[in-house]
């Protein structure tokens, strides 16, 4: 048997003890690069859809490969950033009759939990605050991919999907029966922070 000298022993450990979690990162939301996107549809009259975006949020998470479940993430979005690709109508959506941005400028989505289901699926929980009501939402997700870019940088992203239901947020106005549900569609890839070197205090996925 090979005996290792008692001090070499205690330096050994103590590197181990100090290495960083390569995998529990945190990520910055990469809307500057436009890798990423909150889309929206309605029903217009239950004839065809309305679409449309918000184009300025900001964001970021954490993601643990060996530890989904501690995933969390942060998002806020610029309210008055709707698009619907129709000037009046976005005048109108901004107004108190819909987002009123004056008063709720940002809407704010934090998670609570996030649980696997296998095949890369999974179910993010958390909290959304619209026009100053806050109402828990559920949100399934896809994680897509992770890995190296071509300028030395790490990048992980994910697709999501979810319905709200207009009226829990105070919108009621002008929707229709076939309008009370509108349904999101996002995508995000983050770019890991650069400053990953010491292990990450327990939490998960976080847009900010």
């Amino acid at each position: 048997m090979i005996k290792i000298p008692f001090n070499l022993a205690r330096l050994l450990l103590l590197s181990l003890s100090v290495l960083p979690s390569v995998q529990a990162s945190d990520y910055v939301i990469d809307t500057e690069g436009g890798h990423a996107y909150i889309q929206f549809k309605i029903s217009h009259l239950g004839f065809s859809w309305l679409t449309g975006r918000f184009n300025r949020f900001s964001g970021t998470f954490s993601y643990d490969e060996n530890d989904p479940s501690s995933a969390d993430i942060e998002v806020v979005i610029d309210t008055a950033s709707i698009d619907t690709n129709h000037a009046e109508r976005d005048r109108h959506l901004r107004d108190e009759d819909f987002l009123h941005v004056d008063a709720f400028p940002e809407a704010r989505f934090v998670s609570s939990s996030y649980e696997e289901r296998g095949e890369g699926k999974a179910q993010l929980i958390g909290e959304l605050t619209l026009r100053g009501v806050t109402r828990p939402i559920q949100v399934e997700v896809e994680h897509v991919g992770a890995g190296t870019d071509p300028w030395g940088g790490y990048r992980r992203g994910f697709s999501g999907s979810a319905r709200l239901v207009l009226a829990e947020f105070g919108i009621t106005k002008y929707l229709g029966d076939a309008a009370k549900t509108m349904e999101l569609s996002l995508g995000i890839e983050g770019i890991r922070k650069k400053s990953q070197h010491s292990p990450r205090k327990p939490g998960g996925l976080r847009l900010r």
